[in-house]
């Protein structure tokens, strides 16, 4: 059942991946929020060397796929991304946000390795940073007021890939707080997948509501 659940939760998340670089290219967008892929980044990086270095298993030859595409999503986002933000942004300092950002994220996920070790720091972080990013799904779709950058593929692919390791750590090996913050995700992943929902149902409600004077058109 482990073995089930953590493959699940590999091909998911790489249908995430793979589905986020197809779509920032196809909309001149990133489709990971800024601040959760930092730290997927880190987190896949710094556990896919570790995986190398040890013993290689099932999740580490994910930890290496994920981490491969991550780069290119970070590409995306270094393309992209400057087009989100306010004018007032230049190039240069966009850049030296996203270095920031960067470093930042390596230091957290080195300091939940020095505080907890390998093993207990690889969930709890991974875990924080996915609720993390499925609150900044909702404020993705909020602050852009449209699709763009975003798949319904990405959205149930997440939430699938979030439920399998809850499963995992929070049921089968009786982890209270994987189980809680598990449910958490599921919720705020449930809220996207529900707001695409709407989106898809509702085009022209969606284009009114990108006039921020005009917020009767939002559910």
């Amino acid at each position: 059942m482990t073995l089930f659940l953590t493959i699940l939760s590999g091909v998911a998340w790489t249908t995430v991946y793979i589905c986020a670089i197809l779509v920032g290219f196809r909309d001149k967008s990133y489709a990971i929020p800024a601040a959760a892929l930092g730290l997927n980044i880190a987190w896949e990086a710094i556990y896919a060397v570790h995986s190398l270095s040890s013993r290689l298993s099932v999740q580490g030859v994910i930890n290496i796929a994920w981490a491969l595409a991550d780069v290119v999503i970070v590409y995306t986002f270094l393309r992209f991304g400057r087009r989100e933000l306010p004018g007032f942004v230049t190039r240069p300092l966009f850049v030296g946000w996203a270095v920031l950002l960067g470093l930042a994220a390596f230091a957290v996920q080195w300091l939940f390795i020095a505080e907890f070790d390998w093993e207990p720091a690889s969930r709890y972080a991974a875990f924080l940073q996915n609720l993390l990013m499925s609150g900044l799904f909702i404020a993705m779709f909020v602050a852009r007021r449209s699709l763009r950058g975003q798949s319904m593929l990405i959205a149930v692919a997440k939430w699938i890939g979030t439920l399998a390791p809850t499963i995992t750590f929070g049921v089968l090996e009786n982890s209270l707080f994987i189980l809680g913050i598990g449910a958490l995700c599921s919720v705020f992943d449930l809220t996207y997948i529900g707001l695409l929902l709407w989106a898809k149902r509702n085009p022209g409600a969606l284009a009114r509501a990108r006039d921020p004077g005009d917020l009767s058109a939002l559910p």
